[in-house]
């Protein structure tokens, strides 16, 4: 088992988070540079990130509380039960999108312009965060004799190191996400990595051994948001598609008609 401190001070799992949200701002900041996009927009998009990040981290916990008091209400509401990813996800995309909402009108590029784009950043970000789940020995899965199994400190059996089967599925998602953004410019990575995730974040639930408590009966927190966002995936799809072809029809209008030869000019 590694440590999970360098040199008994830095704690890697707060290390990884670091990283991880450099290398998500790193991404944006190359998309937007390669892209030529607005620099006043990709500087937006940075500050209403941080915001989202921020708030981001408290629905996490909100959601882990909320999920212990559905459990167990005689423990009352306690925001020191954890944080989820999931809960962490659905309260920055929306603090995102109001902050988007809010101010788009002082930017000409619009937020289809980089909507592909998003997703990335928050791969890259999430990949180096289950990385540092793994060092930090939280996120495991259950008890297992096979050559996957580690042994962490605070538990008594060789688990499945899921934190790691999650971070090398989101390094190859996002790596699949980015040739296709800047290779093809391809439209649809919110729908790939929502329906992706999704699918994957359903099945490994089945491995991890780490309780959340239950929102529905049957299947773990993490797994009904799971189908949620493949759900979700589909739909927006077809919303993108929709918004794109109406961007495109908007841009042939705005420019000027073109000039016969042998017209006067």
């Amino acid at each position: 088992m590694l440590p999970d401190k360098i040199l008994g001070f830095f704690h890697m799992y707060g290390l990884m988070i670091a990283v991880g949200i450099l290398a998500c701002f790193g991404v944006l900041y190359y998309y937007g540079k390669k892209k030529k996009i607005e620099e006043a927009f990709i500087d937006f998009i940075f500050f209403n990130a941080i915001v989202a990040i921020v708030l981001g981290f408290g629905s996490a916990a909100l959601f882990q509380a909320t999920y212990k008091y559905i459990e167990n209400p005689e423990n009352g509401f306690n925001f020191n039960s954890g944080i989820t990813f999931i809960g962490g996800l659905i309260g920055g995309v929306i603090s995102f999108l109001v902050g988007y909402a809010i101010f788009r009108k002082r930017y000409k590029t619009r937020l289809t312009d980089v909507i592909s784009m998003c997703p990335c950043c928050i791969i890259i970000a999430h990949a180096f965060g289950r990385v540092g789940c793994f060092f930090a020995g939280c996120c495991y899965g259950k008890e297992t004799d096979s050559f996957l199994g580690v042994q962490f400190p605070n538990l008594p059996n060789p688990v499945h190191a899921t934190q790691l089967y999650e971070a090398i599925f989101l390094f190859l998602l996002f790596a699949i996400c980015f040739v296709l953004l800047m290779k093809k410019d391809f439209k649809h990575n919110l729908s790939v990595y929502l329906i992706a995730y999704g699918i994957f974040r359903f099945l490994i639930e089945f491995l991890r051994d780490d309780d959340r408590g239950q929102l529905v009966a049957g299947i773990t927190p993490s797994q009904f948001w799971s189908l949620v966002m493949i759900v979700l995936g589909v739909a927006v799809f077809f919303l993108l598609r929709y918004l794109e072809k109406r961007r495109l029809k908007e841009r042939k209008e705005d420019q000027p008609p073109l000039v016969n030869e042998g017209e006067e000019k």
